[in-house]
């Protein structure tokens, strides 16, 4: 009979394993909350301190623009946008690309040289019907 004694004990275990109902734990639910609570609470710690620490880094990064003067990403790109809409105003077309250096008026001065070129390698009588 001891024998008995002493394995009853596993039994109920062994139910538990084989996949039959595990005993009901009153606190079950409550223990649960907690655990929700402390996830959360945890949570929330850690938002914060990655707040305090991306606070931080930009109060770094604000010092390095104002010691080299340089400006933020959203502030360069609102000057940019500013520009452009500025010469536009009451315009209905978009604006005109900025021409560069060296075009527009000169190439009709430019053409007129190559035709002044091309015409000194023509024979005489040709030079003479194109100058007219």
């Amino acid at each position: 009979m001891p024998m008995v004694l002493c394995c009853a004990g596993a039994t109920k275990d062994m139910g538990k394993m084989l996949g039959g109902e595990e005993e009901k734990d009153p606190d079950a639910q409550k223990k649960e909350e907690e655990r929700q609570e402390a996830l959360r609470q945890q949570e929330e710690e850690r938002k914060a301190k990655h707040a305090r620490m991306e606070a931080e880094r930009e109060k770094v990064r604000q010092q390095i623009r104002d010691k080299y003067g340089l400006k933020k990403k959203e502030e360069k790109e609102a000057e940019e946008k500013a520009a452009l809409e500025q010469p536009c105003e009451g315009s209905l077309t978009r604006p005109k690309k900025a021409i560069p250096a060296g075009c527009g008026d000169e190439e009709e001065e430019e053409e007129e040289s190559i035709l002044d070129t091309v015409l000194k390698y023509l024979p005489g009588p040709l030079q003479d019907m194109f100058k007219k």
